[in-house]
């Protein structure tokens, strides 16, 4: 028998007991009508919608979920009654059918079936019963009462109808398996029936052993999530889907017993697999822990720089306090001592006037004292004046002198007393005012020396500046008049360039007037005889035109080189044109010249002018 490992979760104790009659109505009742009311505020049809999204429960309430949806009763009494029957006899050899080496876990099945086999006695019959009971009591062995509640709820509601046939596997089940699966895959179905595999074979072990030996740990658990929330049909139709999920490995099966070593093989290579996706979760676990760890160590390396900043912004902050601190506490000091001082001076002046108060009262005192004994002194007088002699006239006299000399005495050295104690107190009054004086004087004195030193240290600072400044500001200076000057050799030669280049133009135009002076008087000329020629041909039409030809030739003579070229182009009309449009050219020409002679002269005056300003701006 094949055996997972996991860890059991421990479910809560029952807060209430409930009789085993009580048990049996519960898991026979009508399951339809109570399918939505379950205990502790649970809905059936939430949690079926929490698992179809997830496909299983969570892992940490999945026992709490089973036993509301199975509705367990949790009765105490009942199960210790059949607990305290002690091990049915069928059960005694346990271990030597099913060798368990956890001896705890063998204890556990042992109680479970025992009190199974007490509580109906078919079980005790029963062969597939520990292959049955096996994972739930692995998964609940540290509650057995849950465990003994769960399998006796799975074995009436899932699998009531299994004992039909007893001893025999349950044949009106397993034809229900396999008409479904004779409507969903007919080639498997056929496939076995021609290799005589029944559905003993093929779906009898999975239902015995309520598929732990096919199916890993965590598979188990999502498979009775879903077992344990649906109708009691659906265990049947796992058994379908698992062998139709096989069925490439079933096909290829010919033998008998090659049908039972896929089942193994199929469950040693999910086995495999799982162990295979646990290796690869675990290094991937491994490397993103590995990420994190850096991720975290260079966040910790930039919270260990922001805090070393923070120091030390903090550091100067209380460095700057500090010093304020200090400076604040040398002013209270000094206020202190003042105030000390003050508080002494108004504390002798106090002593000093309670000790002139306390005179006053003396004397006041005194001086009562003394008019009783003048008022007794003069009464007794009064009494005895009549019985006195003169002989006692002159001691009392006598005694009244030598009272009147004690009282001056007496009066004479208490006012030296006062007088003395008035010039000890004028003395002291005058030392600490002296003293006062000469501290305050002090403390001004360090003040004043230490703002004329902070002003020296100022002046000092802005003097080097200001050098600083000046040096720079000569250098740039420096600099400006040499390229001035570079600037001023540049536009005196441009300067003579251009009056060379005027002056050649300026002869030019002379040239140009001259030439146009002579084309004019030729042109004149030309159309002046033109004109006689006409009146003389209009006056004598049949008149010859030699001798005007002779004539103009005469004429001719004494014209410039240009009228020559005029009487040539009365013979030649292309050389009239060519003529004129020279003229032409040459007054456009003219013209330009003028124009351009006046935009020189106007820029040579600005730059007379600009020279005649730079001298002043370079003394300046």
């Amino acid at each position: 028998m094949k055996v997972t490992s996991g860890r059991v979760q421990q479910p809560a104790k029952s807060r209430e007991k409930i009789q085993t009659r009580i048990l049996k109505q519960d898991l026979t009742g009508d399951f339809e009508s109570k399918k939505n009311e379950l205990p502790d505020g649970l809905n059936k049809k939430r949690l079926q919608i929490l698992l179809k999204g997830y496909g299983e429960y969570p892992t940490k309430y999945r026992m709490f979920i089973w036993r509301s949806l199975l509705q367990l009763p949790e009765n105490h009494t009942a199960f210790s009654s059949l607990i305290d029957k002690g091990t049915h006899v069928t059960f005694l050899n346990l271990q030597k059918k099913y060798p368990i080496k956890s001896r705890k876990l063998l204890r556990v099945l042992q109680r479970t079936l025992s009190a199974l086999a007490h509580w109906s006695v078919i079980f005790s019959d029963t062969p597939y019963l520990p292959l049955l009971a096996f994972p739930f009591v692995k998964l609940f062995q540290n509650n057995q009462l849950i465990c003994f509640e769960v399998i006796a709820t799975l074995i009436i509601n899932w699998c009531q109808h299994w004992f039909e046939y007893f001893p025999n596997p349950p044949i009106n089940i397993l034809s229900m398996i396999e008409n479904v699966l004779a409507f969903h895959d007919k080639e498997l179905l056929q496939h076995f029936i021609d290799h005589d595999i029944t559905s003993q074979l093929y779906a009898w072990p999975l239902l015995e052993t309520v598929f732990s030996e096919v199916l890993t740990r965590e598979e188990w658990l999502k498979l009775f999530d879903n077992i344990f929330s649906n109708h009691p049909s659906f265990l049947l139709m796992t058994v379908v889907a698992y062998n139709m999920c096989s069925r490439v490995p079933l096909l290829n099966c010919n033998l008998k017993d090659d049908f039972e070593t896929v089942e193994d093989m199929q469950a040693e290579v999910d086995q495999q697999r799982v162990e295979d996706e646990a290796w690869y979760q675990k290094q991937e676990l491994l490397r993103k822990a590995e990420e994190t760890r850096r991720e975290m160590l260079l966040q910790e390396e930039e919270k260990i720089i922001q805090q070393r900043q923070r120091l030390a912004a903090v550091k100067r902050e209380l460095k700057v306090k500090e010093m304020h601190l200090q400076d604040a506490a040398r002013r209270r000091f000094l206020k202190l001592q003042q105030d000390q001082q003050e508080m002494e001076l108004r504390r002798l002046d106090d002593e000093i006037g309670r000790k002139v108060y306390m005179r006053d009262r003396e004397i006041a005192a005194t001086a009562r004292d003394l008019e009783m004994r003048q008022l007794e002194l003069e009464s007794q007088k009064r009494l005895y004046e009549k019985n006195l002699t003169e002989n006692q006239a002159a001691v009392a006299k006598e005694m009244r002198a030598d009272a009147d000399a004690y009282r001056r005495k007496v009066d004479l050295e208490e006012h030296m007393f006062h007088k003395l104690i008035e010039a000890g107190e004028t003395q002291s009054q005058k030392t600490q005012k002296m003293i006062k004086e000469n501290l305050a004087k002090a403390e001004q004195a360090c003040l004043n020396t230490d703002w004329q030193i902070q002003s020296l240290h100022k002046q000092k600072c802005d003097d080097l500046q200001r050098n600083k400044c000046y040096q720079e500001v000569a250098k740039l200076l420096r600099e400006n008049r040499r390229k001035e000057i570079e600037i001023l050799n540049a536009m005196v030669e441009q300067e003579a360039k251009k009056w060379k280049e005027a002056e050649g133009k300026e002869f030019c135009l002379r040239s140009a007037k001259k030439a146009s002076a002579l084309s004019d008087a030729s042109r004149k000329w030309f159309l002046k005889q033109e004109i006689n020629a006409a009146v003389e041909h209009a006056e004598n039409p049949c008149h010859k035109e030699e001798p005007r030809f002779q004539n103009e030739q005469e004429d001719s003579s004494c014209l410039p080189r240009t009228s020559h070229l005029n009487d040539s182009s009365e013979m030649h009309p292309s050389t009239q044109i060519s003529l004129n449009r020279r003229a032409v050219e040459w007054d456009t020409t003219e013209q330009n010249l003028i124009q351009k002679v006046r935009n020189l002269r106007q820029r040579l005056t600005a730059q007379a002018r600009h020279r005649c300003q730079t001298p002043h701006l370079l003394a300046a």
